[in-house]
């Protein structure tokens, strides 16, 4: 995982608890391993009160022999948050969910659209769309092991195999096991002779045959995850399904998610100042637990992209955050560099 240190305490109230249980996959912001650890959820949740969380993929092996506090711990401003699972073993993703829904998440992920190596290795991932028959048994044992919704992320198939009939196989099987939500990849993964980088570029999306996908399945929740970078490009996709995933354009430009919530959902849009208020004290009470600077910091160094002064506030937090000892003032210098006078860190 990404985060260092153990949860403490939220130092930020839910602000919206009659929502906290909001099953809506309307916005969704992707799982991405080494990333959307606690810590980048939480600055993504004071952008948006309305997108819905997911955290990294996490092992069921981890979650059932691991240190549970480390791997699954979150804060409860953080809902709604989704964990997500990789394994094909339907009796260790079982125990895991139960473990997972004991610890609050409001829904458990299925991964079956991971490329990586370790993960094929491991037979789980995107190398599941080859055996949709496992994955409505997975499943299945979730479901019985836990209450909350049991989803899937899953690619349109893989290497030679033929999309159109791959996705809809998966669909059937896991549909037959009852699973509701379908968070689809628009591209296939190629396990050989691509790298996990180049899986998420090279295969062509084809955001057709998840518009059929949901045409055909009317019942069910589809979201569509692969190759949106702008709002108005993720509107035009909500005509055609129920839902859409940001991934890397969330991360890497995260004021998008600020602009989720008006653009989106109707509400009041997301106030920057305020936002970055709660974050400097979030920040401040992680550091007195002895999580390092740079731990949270290094998750918004996308902030303020093409604005006057982003470059200096990159690289303030680039050189400084990493250092012994790093403090919140590293985080309110930085600030300086792109903050209007009124604008506190902390």
């Amino acid at each position: 995982m990404g985060g260092m240190g153990k949860p403490v305490p939220d130092p930020i109230k839910p602000d919206f608890p009659d929502r906290m249980n909001d099953l809506s996959h309307r916005v969704c912001c992707a799982p991405m391993m080494e990333w959307t650890d606690r810590h980048c959820r939480m600055l993504h949740r004071l952008l948006s009160r309305r997108t819905r969380l997911y955290t990294e993929m996490v092992t069921a092996e981890a979650v059932i022999r691991g240190d549970r506090d480390r791997l699954l711990g979150f804060a409860a401003r953080e809902h709604p948050v989704a964990l997500q699972l990789g394994s094909s073993e339907p009796e260790r993703l079982a125990e895991a969910a139960r473990i997972g829904a004991e610890f609050g998440y409001d829904e458990i992920n299925l991964n079956v659209g991971c490329p990586s190596d370790r993960v094929q290795s491991g037979r789980f991932g995107a190398c599941l769309m080859a055996e949709p028959d496992l994955v409505g048994d997975c499943v299945a044992a979730m479901r019985a092991a836990v209450s909350v919704p049991v989803t899937i992320k899953c690619r349109l198939g893989i290497d030679d195999q033929d999309p159109q009939q791959a996705l809809r196989a998966l669909v059937r099987a896991s549909k037959r096991a009852g699973t509701t939500v379908f968070i689809i990849h628009a591209r296939k993964a190629w396990l050989k002779g691509l790298s996990p980088k180049e899986n998420r570029e090279i295969p062509p999306l084809d955001y057709a045959l998840v518009h059929a996908i949901k045409a055909e399945n009317p019942e069910l929740t589809i979201v569509l995850n692969g190759g949106l970078t702008r709002l108005e490009d993720a509107q035009t996709q909500l005509a055609h399904v129920d839902g859409v995933m940001f991934g890397r354009a969330a991360y890497q430009n995260p004021e998008l998610l600020a602009a989720v919530d008006a653009g989106f959902f109707g509400e009041p849009p997301t106030d920057l100042d305020d936002a970055l208020e709660q974050w400097g004290r979030y920040v401040a009470a992680q550091l007195a637990s002895g999580v390092p600077l740079q731990a949270m910091t290094r998750h918004m160094l996308g902030l303020f992209a093409g604005r006057p002064g982003a470059r200096l506030f990159r690289r303030q937090l680039s050189e400084q955050a990493p250092k012994p000892g790093a403090g919140i003032e590293v985080l309110r210098t930085a600030l300086a560099f792109v903050h209007s006078p009124h604008r506190t860190a902390a």
